[in-house]
């Protein structure tokens, strides 16, 4: 336990650079447009791929972990065998949402200017082949995590991150706000291409795909769709923000970017080293029937988190105007713009202990080998309860109905995934 904890140590530091250079680059949004439409579009234009990224890839990496422990197939062949699903599916989705951008787009966020819609567009036409890159960039730190290199995924993180910002703000002066999407697209190329020389250094594994379909990708398959559907149930939590926020006046889209980044920054640093170290090992002792350290990890875990983020949220919704007017306030975000946005992220800091556990405990279900129950409790609550819940206080609390909508259905998510698992597996 005492090296594990160490190792999350060193992936949480890599993390921790990551994570803020990629909450910097917000930062430096809100600093050249404020709250304004063009801030809206950036914001908006990465959503899709931001949500293929995080679902596509997570759910095909989480499944390809789990089958791999459990394969009878030589490993080498297995791990070719993945990589070819991984780019048929990353490559046909995002040909198809590209195909269908103007739908797509309209469908979402119908409610723009003709030259408003054009910028968006464009952003969103740089963004999504990124979604490419981004998916098998998942899968192969996936990959290498399996073999103990963990901390490469997460400087693999910290290059994107650092390459789509110093475009991004680079580029500015040529390309105006559409430098975000070359910056995305070209942070994501290299990102993928750090990886695959991390894979291919490695020597344990060819990264030549094989087409053949067999038991184990059928069994891949079988366990990624409900984990597919499960984080698209939680990312659509994003993609209501969005949609949500669109109908308030301009601005409030990037008032709520900023206050749900704001206040999820703490829980996805933890939650992306503990989980990038304790998924594979929680999959290794669920293969040798370790049921007592399981339960150990389990109950462990729960208290690191209510020792970190529950003070956090405390100091977080306390100091909440002082924060954003540190982190956020210049000439072009207002005190105006900090006046609109902390109460939003007041009601945002609510569900950061709700949110993280949620990721932690689903992780669990997912070494059980049980996907489905996840799926459901996670649909429940951001499709019913999220949505019941801020239609319901809209009136009441305008743009901040949307952050209490999530801190209450994640709150509720996190009662249902504790109590289910106490009562099958004595959690």
């Amino acid at each position: 336990m005492r090296k594990m904890m160490k190792i999350i140590g060193s992936v949480a530091l890599i993390s921790i650079l990551a994570r803020l250079l990629g909450f910097y680059r917000e930062i430096m949004i809100t600093n050249q447009y404020g709250l304004s439409t063009t801030a809206d579009a950036i914001a908006q234009a990465y959503t899709i791929p931001n949500f293929i990224y995080l679902v596509v890839g997570g759910g095909l990496t989480t499944a390809f972990i789990s089958v791999y422990h459990s394969t009878k197939s030589e490993k080498d062949l297995y791990v070719r065998k993945t990589l070819a699903t991984v780019l048929i599916a990353a490559i046909s989705i995002t040909v198809i949402l590209i195909i269908l951008v103007d739908p797509l787009l309209k469908l979402f966020f119908n409610n723009r200017s003709a030259e408003d819609f054009a910028l968006l567009r464009n952003l969103y036409l740089w963004m999504m082949p990124s979604s490419i890159f981004l998916v098998l960039s998942t899968w192969m730190s996936g990959l290498l995590n399996i073999t103990g290199k963990y901390h490469l995924s997460s400087i693999a993180v910290f290059l994107y991150n650092a390459v789509f910002l110093g475009l991004a703000v680079f580029l500015t002066r040529y390309f105006g706000p559409e430098s975000y999407g070359i910056g995305a697209l070209i942070g994501a190329l290299l990102m993928g291409g750090f990886l695959y020389i991390g894979v291919r250094k490695s020597k344990r594994y060819s990264l030549k795909p094989t087409f053949e379909m067999s038991k184990d990708i059928k069994q891949l398959w079988i366990i990624a769709l409900p984990i597919l559907f499960g984080g698209a149930s939680l990312q659509l939590y994003i993609l209501i923000h969005r949609i949500v926020s669109g109908q308030f006046e301009e601005g409030v889209v990037m008032a709520v970017n900023i206050a749900s980044k704001s206040t999820s920054l703490p829980q996805t640093i933890l939650i992306a080293a503990v989980t990038t170290v304790i998924y594979p090992l929680l999959s290794k002792k669920e293969g040798e029937e370790d049921t007592e350290a399981i339960r150990v990890l389990y109950k462990k875990g729960i208290l690191y988190l209510v020792g970190l983020l529950v003070p956090t949220t405390v100091i977080a919704y306390i100091f909440a105007a002082p924060l954003i007017s540190f982190v956020f306030e210049s000439e072009k975000f207002t005190r105006e713009s900090v006046k609109l946005t902390v109460p939003i992220f007041r009601a945002f800091s609510l569900s950061m202990f709700f949110l993280a556990a949620n990721t932690y405990i689903t992780r669990f279900y997912y070494a059980k080998g049980n996907s489905i129950v996840p799926v459901i409790f996670s649909v429940v609550s951001a499709l019913g309860i999220n949505i019941a819940v801020i239609y319901l206080m809209m009136g009441s609390f305008g743009a901040s109905s949307i952050a209490y909508g999530t801190a209450i259905s994640a709150a509720a998510n996190f009662l249902m995934l504790v109590i289910y698992a106490r009562v099958r597996w004595k959690f």
